[in-house]
């Protein structure tokens, strides 16, 4: 169904809007003559309108029972914001990626950051500048936190209230597209993050037009949307649309899914799994268009094949890695760090991807999850740090700040190196300092010092956090760029640099297959061999405070080291460890230290 407002050139536009309960809708053209159009609604709850002389950039509102006005709910463009006029737009766009053919998932080097905090000028076009560093740096696909049309100029994104428009303040569709297409110039792929699991608390009046709303279900965020109650198909198309909208008008590679378990559906075909099938015909098309969750489920059935009555989703965040690696590291055991905290759990996570499948959470009180073994590596991305990990801490703490320096190579190195697809959050290469705090910058008063006392509530036991409304919550988030060229910061960029060229050329490496991996554990030390065809490496890492001993299993290779984190050359505290090494020997490895052998 097309929904909201589609030129189709020569001044000719036609609107679509869902609001099955209403009995009179009108559409407003705003302009020096404004004009009043009405239309009648069809049987399934749509109004449409066919209307000349009408231009890109011309601004308009629905009017529901003779006066409410409302903007689109599927707008385009929301240039005076969440409560202002919704604006038509042309798509038409002179592409310069007809060639690209997008990066394959399995090969990804991910990227994450937030257009407004990743720059000065926090806007698509201040990117681009960096492109060619990110590119230098070995990374092969950024990915975006959520830039659908939110309340002010400052917000994650995931408060969402017009999921079609492109943010105003970071320069509107044209920007964004301009951004996705110099990316692919330079062979970057784009994953976008969305949110189809609630609407944000300003500016989405969705309820005016129709049951967009569930009224069984609630998300912690408010109510859940309606996928699987009275009127829920309009719901569904309503997202779908907006999934092969951003494929279809801005040339995205893949949409990252906010918390799927808030996408409640008790129907017999669950929305994902409809969701995949849509994406997947889309794709049909030309090229590969992926969909990456983001689950606390633990679930296997949100990965597996639509065969074996999964979902098909192409991808998922992993938590545990990052929770079983945070937890050794930083010795945190507060939230569901309680669950972790021990070496067996990081060895699980490397094996297999979910280390709770069915064991008992003492954080949840209850069984959970299920086994990820039959899951391709392929299908999970890891992290050390991402947007909600730092963010959601009161202070926004990066793990520069709660880690030694050699701690951070050895995350770098677990990262970068393990059998799945790794992501880097914004600065986190160069050991940018900064915080990442949580920012908003709501209209309405009372619902900014709602959401400061709710976050008050939640976090104070750890640390009195910051106001999300100041302004000083946005600014001080803001990435140091230059910092990437200076001391340890430029060692940190270098290490991380050399850690992604060798997973691209050690096929080892270069190929994400658990079938083709050991993982072992000695003590506090980790041991991860890894092979394809003739190609093997061994990677060792000590978690333990103080240098510590091990022996490998007796046999007789020689390996090589290829990198070790203690040297010199990346500013540690020496190297324990010889350049060349026989699995018989006993040997022993500095604390916090990452190793890579390869078999000559």
């Amino acid at each position: 169904m097309n929904i909201g407002a589609k030129y189709q050139g020569d001044g000719k536009c036609s609107f679509a809007v869902w609001a099955p309960f209403s009995g009179d809708l009108a559409l407003v053209i705003i302009g020096a003559e404004s004009r009043v159009i009405h239309s009648k609604k069809n049987d399934r709850g749509y109004w449409t309108f066919d209307v000349n002389d009408i231009f890109p950039g011309t601004k308009y509102f629905f009017r529901l029972e003779g006066s409410l006005e409302r903007p689109d709910p599927a707008s385009h463009s929301q240039p005076e914001g969440v409560h202002g006029p919704s604006q038509v737009v042309n798509h038409e766009y002179p592409w310069q990626d007809r060639s690209w053919r997008g990066v394959p998932l399995e090969r990804m080097i991910i990227y994450e950051l937030h257009i407004g905090t990743f720059t000065e000028e926090g806007t698509f076009e201040a990117v681009i500048p960096r492109l060619d560093d990110l590119k230098d740096l070995g990374i092969n696909a950024l990915e975006i936190m959520p830039v659908g049309q939110f309340p002010g100029t400052r917000n994650w994104g995931y408060d969402v209230a017009y999921p079609f428009a492109v943010q105003n303040s970071y320069g509107g569709p044209d920007g964004f597209k301009r951004l996705i297409d110099e990316c692919h110039v330079r062979g970057f792929a784009v994953i976008l993050d969305v949110v189809y699991n609630h609407f944000g608390p300003e500016g989405a009046y969705f309820a005016d037009f129709g049951p967009y709303f569930a009224e069984r279900h609630r998300t912690p965020w408010g109510k859940a949307l309606n996928f699987d109650d009275t009127c829920s198909d309009a719901v569904r198309e309503f997202f779908f649309e907006n999934a092969l909208h951003w494929f279809r008008e801005y040339h995205l590679d893949a949409l990252r899914l906010d918390a799927v378990h808030a996408i409640l559906d008790m129907g017999a075909k669950h929305f994902l799994r409809e969701l995949a099938e849509k994406v997947s015909e889309f794709s049909e098309w030309d090229r590969k268009r992926y969909l990456i969750a983001e689950s606390d489920l633990n679930d296997v059935r949100i990965l597996d094949s639509r065969d074996r009555n999964g979902f098909g989703i192409d991808a998922q965040w992993c938590d545990d890695l990052h929770h079983a690696l945070h937890a050794l590291l930083t010795g945190e055991r507060s939230g569901y760090y309680q669950d972790f905290g021990h070496v067996e759990d990081l060895v699980k996570a490397l094996r297999e991807g979910f280390v709770y499948c069915w064991n008992f959470s003492k954080y949840r009180k209850r069984h959970h999850g299920s086994s990820s073994l039959g899951i391709p590596a392929s299908k999970f991305i890891i992290f050390s740090q991402n947007h909600d990990q730092v963010g959601n801490r009161p202070l926004g703490e990066r793990l520069s700040r709660l880690l030694s320096f050699e701690a951070l190579k050895l995350a770098a190195g677990v990262t970068i190196l393990s059998p799945y697809i790794p992501q880097i959050f914004m600065g986190e290469e160069y050991a940018e300092g900064a915080p990442f705090l949580y920012f908003v910058s709501y209209s309405d008063n009372a619902l900014a010092e709602a959401v400061k006392e709710g976050r008050r509530s939640e976090l104070t036991p750890l640390a009195e956090p910051s106001d999300p409304q100041d302004t000083s919550s946005f600014f001080l988030s803001k990435v140091r760029w230059q910092k990437r060229t200076t001391g340890r910061h430029k060692v940190m960029l270098d290490f991380y640099s050399m850690l992604i060229r060798l997973r691209k050329d050690i096929p080892a490496l270069h190929n994400p297959n658990r079938n083709c991996q050991e993982v072992s554990s000695d003590g506090c030390i980790v041991f991860l061999k890894r092979w394809h065809g003739s190609s093997e490496t061994i990677c060792i890492m000590n978690f333990c405070q103080a240098e510590s001993a091990f022996q490998l299993n007796p046999e007789t290779e020689i390996w090589k080291k290829v990198i070790d984190s203690s040297e010199a050359i990346w500013d540690g505290p020496g190297s324990a460890m010889p350049d060349m090494i026989r699995q018989a020997e006993k040997f022993h490895i500095k604390p916090h230290t990452f190793l890579l052998y390869e078999k000559v």
